[in-house]
Parts: C-alpha cells; structure tokens; sequence
C-alpha cells in the first residue's frame, strides 16, 4: 500500500536493537492540506585564535562587494552570504581582570558575558544564543542541541593565565555553572544520533564489529516495510538516506582501522592518542564531522549544532598546508610577515573546509528546496586580531537562505562597538524565539532585512 492518503508523523523512527534512526522529510510526512514549511536550522562554526582581517574584511558595503581572499572559496554561494563588519564582544577583554583573553574569546563569544576568572569548580558564564533556542525549541526534535568540536580539552584546571579549562573548550552554556562540552569523537556522535540516544557500550560495540554487522541491520526489516508502503519519489529519498548513513558510518569504520600508533598533531608540546572514530588528518575528520552535521539537520534530529574548529588558543599544527608551526604561537606575530602569510594560509585552510559544508547543505534536498535554503549558519571567531587579542571589529559571516528572514548577498558595516548579541537577538526571533535581551545587548540588530545597505 501507498502512503498517498496517509500522514506519516515528522518523528517517525525506524526502530532495531539498539538503533533508533531519524527519517529524512518525506512527502508522506505532509498533511493532505498542503505542506508544512520547513523549519529553520541554526549551526554556529567557531575558529580559534582570530583571523587576519585585512585578507577577510571586503573593501566594498552593499550588495557589489568584491570577495576578499579569504572569502573567496564560499563564492559558489555568494547569494546566501551575509558579511557583518564592526561588532563587539566587549565581555571577552580584560575589564581589569588581566591576561586570558583566549578563554575569555570563547567563553563570551555565545553569551556577551564577562566569565568569572577562577580555574576552580566556581565558574560563572552567562547562558549561550544556542542554548536559548535550545530551551525554547529543541523538544520538538530527538536532541535539543548538538555540541561538537574537532579538538580535545579538558573541562578542570587552569588554560589560560588563571582561567579554567571549560572556558577555552566550550561554546555553549546550559547555565552559568554548565558548559557543555563538544563532543569530538565521530563514533560517539554517530551512535548518538542513529542509536537509541546513547553511544553503544563497548561490549554491544565489539559484539557488532566481531558479527561485521552495520547499524543499519538492525532496521533493515522496519526500513523495508516502510519503504513498500511509500510513493516512488519517497522511496528514493528514504534510499538515499539509509545511503547517506551507511556511507558515514563505513568512513568511521575505515578510521577506526587505521594505524592506532599514528598520532593526533602536537597541541601545547603534547602528543596526544587519537581518540577511537577519528581520522588521522584533520581535512578527513572535519568533513566527517560536516556530514554528520548534515544528517542531524536533514533528519531533524535536532535543529541547533554548534561546532568548534579547534578550541581556543589552539597549538594544533597544519603540515598539510605547509604550515608545521603551532597556530597559537603563529597568532603572536608581531608583525612579522612570514608569520601573517602562514596565519593567513590557516585562515583559509578553515573557510576551504567550511564550503565544503556549505556545498552539502546546498546539495540536500529540503522540502520545497535545499537544506542550505533552510538554514543559518554564523561562522567566525571570538578574536578579530590575534596578535593583539582585540574583541571587536570580529570577522562574522551568516551563510543560507534563513528561511527567507534576511537579506542576504551583501556586506553591512555596523558602527564600532555595536554588541553581537543584537545579531543574536535577531538570529533567535527568526529561530520563533522571542527574548528581551540576551548578554550586553542593546536591542536588534538593523539591516538584516536589507532596509539599507
């Protein structure tokens, strides 16, 4: 039987042992008066240690903007960009509290909250953007928010000159006691997202890979019988889901096989293991992480990720690029050009990495359009200039369609000091969710609309 008639729920799971797997939106998921429009994903992309703004920043306002070098490789999706020039987080300098500034860059980034300097159990923070939407809206999907990183850390002791550890490797913030660490570890991620909730056990996990049994296995059956009573065009969607998965999940598989000797690249003169699910370079384990972000959206797992390039005042190092020195290090140039050219590199290395996301996103079929259509994504850095540790003229950058919310296509310069949580502000009342204030804000952020250049 077809599902013409029918109304299959947006929460459908096919279930297994062990395996509780998301649907993609299907045709049969819309009611018979027509479809529902597609709700909006919100992701924020962090990268450490600032960015060199002279190759960032576009010369031109407005929609005729050139592209500046770094910008450059997202020109593909020049129509769905968004570049903001002159705000703020003041919370993140000092204000009488000394050196730290890369703990205080991440810690304020989502919040607008000067963190409390203590490399004790007494943290302070204020509550993040993300975690704002996440109260507001994430039970409407399996996982109120995804936070995922592509660097260790610790959460206790001192990173940064007397600031705790939780400071510099977190993003988002439940509470001001309750960071929430970013899950780095693929494995984990996937098993969360197309279990049952949880990552296996490590008997369930060895158990699976001695019977050389995949996740999908386990609903193979409940994926078949749903798939006899689907029309063609959701059959191939369905397909091309349980397709999309498989192929994640034999990328960790291929990972997890690698050489385990081989090891993570030197972070602050520590050679780390690679954590298990991991890929040896970091071009690999970044898309990886990309096409999990894309398979939580698109099954609307969840609506909000954010993810962290590497946490702040990273040593992780770019031999890939030619670039074998320690990024934290690099950041203190002081004006050496040898040192900028090879930050500058870094810089777009990132954004390289990061169209490949956006080309994903543009790629999945979402509704009535693509993914990226139905989507916001704000890339950028709690730091503009690295050297210098300044917490305003930021680089920030909102890639998609946003539903439709904004503007989007051109580059608005804001006065010097204006808060970025306005723009966090805006972002969630386009996310339906309405609040007073947030942080140091002082209210919406103009323009977005396009209501001037």
């Amino acid at each position: 039987m077809v599902l013409t008639n029918k109304h299959l729920s947006r929460r459908t799971l096919l279930r297994g042992l062990g395996v509780a797997l998301a649907l993609p939106r299907l045709g049969a998921m819309s009611p018979a008066r027509g479809a529902k429009p597609a709700p909006l994903r919100l992701g924020f992309v962090y990268v450490p240690n600032g960015i060199i703004m002279k190759e960032w920043t576009p010369a031109e306002t407005g929609a005729g903007f050139a592209l500046s070098p770094l910008l450059e490789p997202l020109a593909a999706h020049r129509s769905r960009m968004l570049v903001l020039s002159g705000l703020a987080q003041v919370n993140g300098r000092a204000l009488g509290d000394g050196p730290g500034d890369h703990a205080r860059a991440a810690a304020s980034y989502l919040t607008g909250f000067h963190p409390r300097k203590t490399e004790g159990a007494d943290i302070r923070n204020g509550i993040s953007a993300d975690q704002v939407a996440a109260k507001a809206i994430g039970a409407a999907t399996r996982f109120p928010s995804l936070e995922l990183g592509l660097e260790g850390g610790g959460m206790v002791g001192n990173c940064d000159s007397g600031y705790s550890c939780a400071y510099s490797n977190s993003l988002a913030w439940s509470g001001p006691q309750t960071p929430l660490p970013p899950e780095i570890n693929p494995r984990a991620v996937f098993e969360r997202l197309f279990g049952d909730g949880e990552p296996l056990d490590a008997a369930t996990r060895e158990r699976q890979a001695r019977q050389n049994r995949s996740l999908l296995d386990f609903i193979r059956e409940d994926a078949g019988a749903l798939s006899r009573e689907l029309g063609h065009e959701d059959r191939r969607k369905l397909d091309e889901s349980l397709t999309s998965v498989r192929e994640i999940e034999r990328r960790i598989e291929i990972a997890e096989r690698q050489d385990l000797g081989q090891q993570r690249e030197v972070m602050q003169e520590i050679t780390l293991a690679k954590p298990g699910g991991e890929p040896v370079t970091y071009e690999e384990y970044a898309d990886l992480m990309f096409d999990l972000m894309v398979a939580a959206w698109r099954t609307d797992s969840t609506r909000i990720i954010t993810l962290m390039m590497g946490r702040e005042g990273s040593n992780r190092t770019y031999r890939s690029i030619g670039v074998p020195e320690a990024h934290h290090g690099l950041s203190h140039h002081m004006h050496a050009a040898e040192k900028i050219e090879k930050l500058a590199r870094i810089n777009l290395h990132h954004v390289t990495l990061f169209r490949r996301l956006a080309d994903k996103m543009a790629a999945t079929p979402d509704g009535d359009g693509s993914l990226l259509d139905h989507s916001l994504v704000i890339y950028g850095s709690g730091l503009s200039d690295g050297n210098a540790h300044w917490h305003h003229d930021l680089p920030v950058l909102l890639l998609g369609g946003a539903n439709g919310a904004f503007r989007m296509g051109r580059h608005v310069q804001y006065p010097k000091e204006t808060p970025m949580n306005n723009l966090f502000l805006s972002v969630l009342d386009v996310m339906g969710v309405k609040e007073e204030s947030l942080g140091d804000s002082t209210g919406r952020l103009d323009y977005l609309n396009g209501l001037t250049a």
